[in-house]
């Protein structure tokens, strides 16, 4: 994801064309414990006319924000633009951006910075900070290679809005208004994507294409909704489901309402789609899989790198950053193989943990109780770790059939702020051959808690931060927050396995690889078979889980570069305070540092970390 990740999830994980610099049945597997009380809203400003001014600034970009992004409002739980699917495709939308963009940066240049408390001082650097990537990613050159390439296999409307119009996704369907709008956003999608098809088109005219691969994969994933009968399409999820309060009569209704418009409108423009990107596109297509086979790839490649880490670094400086990283890691995988006993080499050691059955589960329904038991686990040590809690709680679910193909081996959901909609951890069930166990402790902590689910809930929860404090964010720190997360497994207790400690290596050594990976797609030339080899021969991935890795690289470069970059910064700073403070360093204050002022550039993140430190030594005492 770009530099605003989370604020724009709900739009890209529709997978629309965006500018770079803007940045989505189970039962309920684990609740967290009671949450420390949200706190009060921001206080009155008038009596400090600078922090006034902020905060009108933030309310009035907040509010400019939702109306041209109205699922972002419909996520947070914000009904007045629920009847809107929004169309982050046009001209004239990016063009609303950019102007509101510019217009804000120039009010917050008339604000006096050095007049505001060091809370809101970090407030305007990152909002500063988050203008300015906004503004880069909306260069009619940066444009010019984004737009015209508006879906591909992992972030695609055509993937997004099944699950999100299911019933059991991000829109609600509580009353009769909810169905309504569903249908009113059933029309805006089919426009969409005869939209998005008209943007493939001057991409074909300019030469700026997707590449074979993704597209081969979009046309996959399209054939397969398409060949689903109608009353098993994920879509006519909300006629099965219908709440309390209904009448029958009402029922009966939206049922023929909602057939009419997905046999007249969202299937037909899914066909539409399909037929031409099968006839037209793939043609076309480019056979190198990597950006620097692209007119303009290596320059988007560089933009792409900086947004996605928050700092200055050239894919060659990653490149040899993660040689470096693979290399650490296989030595302490090698010190595993010898502890378990095991008499072979390290890549001999792989195969036996991808192919031994003792590493495998026979069905979807005994994955997901070692998940639910992993979280159970969590829940009785977490409190030694972290002062606030979230106040959603988290469910554990697999993939829906129809998804689980083409996505990662985990991912993460949010909830609404007021814990009305839990946050919700997927995992992914499909060819349960190829899936291994030991990694499940590290993928729970990664994308639940304490990972994705305690960063992205206690953000959102605290009112006391600026909206796009409390639902921005960048991939650097999300990410990178997350892998750390999963390090914390050895102060839980929860690695004394030594097949559990060498899936978090496995994982360890996933994100080392990326950073050798991704850049080697992207910046040198690699293709997707010696990618796929090179992950196979460092890790104990089956060959499923790394081809899929891989194609998530291809599809959305750089992202995957910044787990491992934000971590390491984190598990720095971390050192650092440990060091600078000695006894009176706490483990649960320190995460309150990290967590409680939402995703930060890196850069100010290790300001803010530098300040709480000398800060608590000049107190000290």
């Amino acid at each position: 994801m770009t530099s605003r990740s989370l604020l724009l999830r709900a739009t890209l994980l529709m997978g629309c064309a965006l500018p770079l610099g803007l940045s989505g049945t189970a039962a309920t597997a684990h609740t967290q414990a009671p949450a420390t009380p949200a706190p009060a809203a921001a206080p009155a400003a008038e009596e400090n006319p600078a922090r006034a001014a902020l905060w009108q600034l933030f309310r009035d970009s907040d509010e400019g924000q939702l109306r041209r992004n109205p699922l972002f409002a419909l996520f947070r739980g914000d009904m007045r633009y629920a009847d809107q699917l929004g169309d982050n495709i046009t001209d004239a939308y990016f063009a609303a951006e950019r102007a509101a963009a510019e217009e804000e940066l120039a009010r917050l240049a008339q604000i006096d910075r050095a007049a505001l408390d060091p809370t809101d001082q970090l407030a305007y650097d990152v909002f500063q900070y988050q203008q300015r990537d906004t503004l880069r990613g909306l260069q009619p050159e940066i444009l010019a290679l984004t737009t015209v390439r508006p879906i591909n296999h992992f972030f695609g409307v055509h993937t997004f809005y099944p699950n999100f119009a299911s019933g059991q996704g991000g829109a609600p369907f509580r009353s009769v208004d909810d169905y309504e709008n569903n249908l009113k956003r059933h029309t805006q999608f089919a426009t969409l994507i005869d939209r998005s098809i008209g943007r493939f088109r001057e991409g074909m005219a300019s030469g700026v294409v997707e590449t074979r691969l993704t597209i081969t994969n979009v046309i996959s994933q399209l054939d397969t909704q398409l060949a689903q009968p109608l009353e098993e399409s994920p879509y006519c999820g909300p006629a099965t489901r219908f709440p309390d309060g209904l009448t029958d009569a009402q029922k009966a209704e939206q049922t023929a309402k909602l057939r009419a418009s997905l046999t007249n409108e969202v299937f037909p423009a899914l066909t539409r789609l399909r037929d031409f990107l099968r006839d037209e596109y793939l043609p076309v297509a480019r056979e190198g899989v990597g950006l620097m086979h692209m007119r303009g790839g290596e320059q988007l490649y560089r933009l792409l790198v900086a947004q996605s880490t928050t700092l200055p670094m050239t894919p060659d400086e990653i490149h040899e950053l993660g040689l470096s990283e693979v290399a650490r890691v296989r030595a302490d995988m090698e010190q595993i193989r010898t502890e378990v006993g095991f008499n072979g080499t390290l890549a001999e050691f792989f195969n036996h943990l991808r192919t031994d059955p003792q590493f495998k589960v026979d069905t979807r329904e005994a994955l997901t109780e070692r998940y639910y038991e992993m979280g159970r686990r969590v829940d009785g040590v977490i409190g030694r770790f972290f002062s606030t809690l979230p106040r959603a709680p988290l469910e554990i679910r697999p993939y829906e059939p129809f998804r689980e193909r083409f996505e990662a081996g985990g991912s993460y959901q949010p909830g609404t702020p007021d814990g009305s909609r839990p946050g919700i951890f997927y995992f992914n069930a499909y060819d349960l051959p190829s899936r291994t166990t030991p990694g499940i402790t590290t993928l729970y902590l990664h994308e639940g808690a304490p990972g994705h689910h305690f960063q992205i809930s206690l953000a959102q929860e605290n009112d006391r931060l600026p909206p796009f404090m409390r639902f921005g964010g960048n991939t650097a720190y999300v990410e990178g927050w997350a892998l750390y997360a999963e390090t914390l497994g050895y102060e839980m207790g929860l690695y004394e396995d030594p097949y559990q400690r060498f899936g978090t290596l496995s994982d360890e050594m996933l994100r080392a690889m990326r950073l050798v990976v991704d850049t080697g797609l992207h910046a040198k030339g690699w293709t997707r078979d010696q990618a796929i080899e090179y992950m196979l021969a460092n890790s104990d991935m089956g060959r499923t889980d790394a081809t899929a890795e891989v194609e998530r690289y291809i599809a959305i470069p750089s992202q995957a570069l910044a787990y491992k970059i934000g971590a390491l910064t984190i598990q720095r700073l971390r050192r650092n305070a440990e060091e600078r403070l000695g006894a009176r360093f706490d483990i649960r204050e320190f995460h309150e540092q990290v967590l409680m002022t939402g995703s930060l550039p890196l850069s100010i993140l290790e300001a803010k970390i530098d300040q709480w430190i000398t800060h608590k030594l000049a107190t000290a005492g």
